[in-house]
């Protein structure tokens, strides 16, 4: 066999983030930017702006450290992961650990420069940001997990504005939170069948046959409860706009996962994120055009 090729280190820390595959973040700064807008009332100035781009990538790159560490003796025998660094060897567990915490510490210091009810509720967000993966070994759906360690940047984001989170940021992390049940159970029917094998426990495992089902259902009450929450709060026709752009990419999402190939999936996954560019184009548009 030929030697594999040496890489440097840098390289590698930005393989291990999935520097490469911005999707992962970029499903996660849409909800974010839409409950920033929301709680401001429109563009919320540049300050936050950067504070909530910037700590999510930061934090989403931190969680794949986190994620890659729990998950290296299951990832070896999952074909899409079995190349991931700390899997393969070339990044240590040591080394890993050490930049994640360093990326979390500097998303902290960006949230530190808001209200302190921001900060307060960024200690929960990375308490289940490091708890998720392990949920994998004992509960039927952690995605529902992860959605929960997603949906934090919805509350911060109200409370970096308001000092407070409403009752209408709490129907926007529900609405996320199926959002992401949606979009992340997509990503599991890839590779259900490896997970089969090794005993990972998954939500694409867990609803079976009704797994595209469970998924239209999951979309529809994201698109329907963030309507409720910003139907009253965002001026004009932009809303309506975004949330029929969204629902229509629901529409071919259910093209792409209705014959559960692997291709497809991940195609409906890698693509999600545009259903969050549609929701956050309405609400921004709403409030610039009233």
């Amino acid at each position: 066999m030929p030697d594999t090729p040496r890489r440097s280190r840098l390289s590698l820390y930005l393989d291990l983030i999935r520097f490469n595959r911005p999707a992962g973040w970029l499903v996660l700064v849409w909800p974010t930017l839409v409950a920033l807008w929301a709680a401001a009332g429109g563009f919320p100035g540049w300050h936050l702006l950067v504070v909530f781009v910037l700590g999510t990538v930061l934090m989403r790159s931190a969680g794949c450290c986190i994620n890659d560490i729990a998950d290296r003796d299951f990832d070896r025998h999952v074909k899409r992961t079995q190349a991931r660094p700390i899997t393969s060897g070339q990044v240590s567990v040591k080394e890993a650990a050490l930049l994640g915490a360093l990326l979390a510490l500097v998303s902290l210091a960006l949230v530190l420069t808001t209200r302190w009810e921001a900060v307060a509720w960024s200690v929960p967000a990375v308490l289940f940001t490091i708890l998720y993966p392990f949920t994998k070994r004992f509960f039927a759906m952690p995605q529902a997990f992860l959605g929960i360690a997603f949906n934090f940047g919805i509350v911060i984001a109200f409370a970096a504005v308001q000092g407070q989170v409403p009752a209408t940021a709490w129907v926007l992390w529900l609405a996320n939170l199926f959002l992401v049940l949606a979009y992340d159970t997509e990503y599991a029917m890839v590779d259900r069948d490896d997970d089969l094998k090794i005993g990972m426990k998954t939500s694409a495992i867990t609803l079976g046959r009704f797994d595209v089902a469970g998924i239209m259902v999951f979309f529809a009450l994201c698109l329907a409860l963030t309507a409720w929450a910003l139907w009253p709060l965002v001026p004009g026709w932009p809303l309506a706009l975004g949330l029929g752009a969204a629902a229509a990419q629901v529409a071919w999402h259910y093209t792409l996962i209705r014959e559960r190939t692997r291709a497809g999936c991940f195609t409906a996954f890698s693509k999600s994120h545009w259903i969050g560019v549609a929701l956050f184009a309405g609400v921004a548009l709403g409030y610039a055009l009233r």
